[in-house]
């Protein structure tokens, strides 16, 4: 049997001499390195990172981690030995270049005829410039997003001194459309957030009529699909799902995070604008020449400056193995995933020791623990959080509000205004082998606590 490490080490030594070679004309220029020094620093930061949960592993079903592909670590690695700078093409002339084209490819993906985006560091700096971009195509109005959105909407709000407004949630956790629709009646909205894949439990929301309603009352849409942004090319979505990601290209932004289910390291996020006059505002000369070249400067369309130019090396490289296409590899690993968590799914509702919230809309699993009332509820979803550990196998706690779970009936008596539940990412193509083992181990640590 091959040794994988071997076989990465040894593609990584062709690659960075193939890297060098293209140096091979400049005098020498060697940095001494203190062999013996260096192994023992390695070897010991190699021990400190032993003191982690085991993510890449599929037994850890818990946070929104996923190993990157190997080819995304050698690219990074091989790319680290020049160190580009993608802020200016003066620090990163090769790498600027395969940013754009991988930008261009996610573009694409998500079904935009014309765009201006580039990467950063990560969903919140991308839903931050994205924000910004809304705030200075509409001075002073307020940002709308739904209970369920990530929190740092509201952060990032602040950030920008614009008001912010929570949207009420539906018994699914998405966007509740009679609710904005009021919202948006009183005026002094600006930007409406849609969640493509919320943090906690995955869930949709309504885009194609979140869009209606928002140009109804002549707001700006933006898409954050840091975490569901790939499932566009999901062969296995539900309806309504699908709808949603179909009408991402009519949205004003958009984000997706390449270092969840798109295999890069961290940090690697994308933001797209539909228009890319609006381009103007990180500008400030005429922008119009400019932005009309083929001679794009990325560090004239983001906020950032520095930028790890490894990163989009990175991204190149793995959708140059893994194209962005509908029943592609990268497609259908997504598929396993989501097939990982309907099994998953299915599994809880048969067992009436467990109660999920709902048929997820991508790889997202959330259940709680059945008990008379939701504070007992809560306690034992902390405690079978710990006894699954024991068990090797790593979930997830988050907590809820009673709308989302109240009609599922996990408990007799509402003495919380939340529950406390077990959440599951599905997220790695490797969980649907898996899930009969993590569900094996998940009943030994139901059992132990006598549930």
């Amino acid at each position: 049997m091959s040794d994988p490490i071997s076989a990465e080490l040894a593609l990584l030594e062709e690659a960075m001499r193939a890297l060098a070679a293209g140096f091979a004309d400049l005098p020498p220029a060697e940095r001494p390195l203190d062999a013996a020094a260096a192994r023992g620093a390695l070897l010991e930061a190699a021990h400190r990172m032993r003191d982690n949960f085991p993510y890449h592993h599929p037994l850890y079903v818990g946070q929104m981690l996923k190993p990157p592909h190997p080819v995304a670590r050698l690219a990074y690695a091989m790319a680290m030995m020049v160190n580009p700078n993608n802020h200016a093409l003066d620090g990163g002339r090769a790498s600027s270049a395969m940013e754009k084209e991988a930008v261009a490819q996610i573009a694409s993906m998500a079904g935009f005829r014309e765009h201006l985006g580039h990467l950063c560091g990560g969903g919140t700096m991308a839903n931050f410039e994205a924000l910004w971009v809304g705030r200075e195509q509409a001075p002073g109005l307020a940002v709308a997003a739904s209970a369920q959105a990530h929190y740092t909407h509201g952060r990032l709000a602040a950030v920008l001194g614009v008001p912010f407004r929570k949207v009420a949630i539906d018994a699914d956790g998405r966007m509740d459309l009679a609710a904005l629709e009021e919202l948006l009646a009183a005026g002094g909205i600006g930007t409406v957030v849609a969640t493509l894949g919320t943090t906690a439990a995955g869930a949709v929301d309504p885009l194609p009529e979140i869009l209606a309603l928002a140009r109804r009352f002549r707001c700006r849409v933006h898409v954050d699909a840091a975490y569901g942004g790939y499932f566009t090319l999901a062969a296995s979505l539900d309806p309504s799902a699908r709808r949603a990601f179909d009408a991402v290209a009519e949205a004003d932004s958009y984000v997706v995070d390449p270092h969840k289910h798109g295999l890069q390291p961290y940090g690697c996020g994308c933001v797209i604008f539909k228009d890319p006059s609006v381009g103007r505002h990180y500008r400030h000369d005429s922008p119009y020449t400019y932005f009309s070249s083929s001679e794009l400067h990325l560090g004239e369309i983001s906020l950032e400056c520095s930028r790890p130019g490894a990163a989009a090396v990175a991204l190149w490289a793995t959708q140059r193995l893994l194209p962005l296409e509908r029943g592609g590899a990268l497609a259908r690993g997504l598929d396993d995933g989501r097939a990982a968590a309907l099994d998953l799914y299915e599994t809880l509702v048969r067992d009436q020791r467990f109660v999920p919230r709902g048929r997820p809309d991508l790889d997202i699993v959330v259940f709680a623990v059945r008990a008379r009332s939701a504070s007992e509820s809560s306690a034992r979803a902390r405690a079978l959080f710990d006894a699954a550990a024991r068990e090797g196998l790593h979930l997830a706690l988050a907590t809820f509000p009673r709308v989302m779970l109240e009609a599922a009936h996990p408990v007799d008596r509402w003495d919380s205004g939340e529950l406390v539940c077990l959440r599951a990412c599905a997220m790695k193509p490797e969980h649907r082998a898996w899930m009969p083992e993590i569900v094996v181990r998940l009943d030994r640590a139901a059992r132990s606590l006598q549930l």
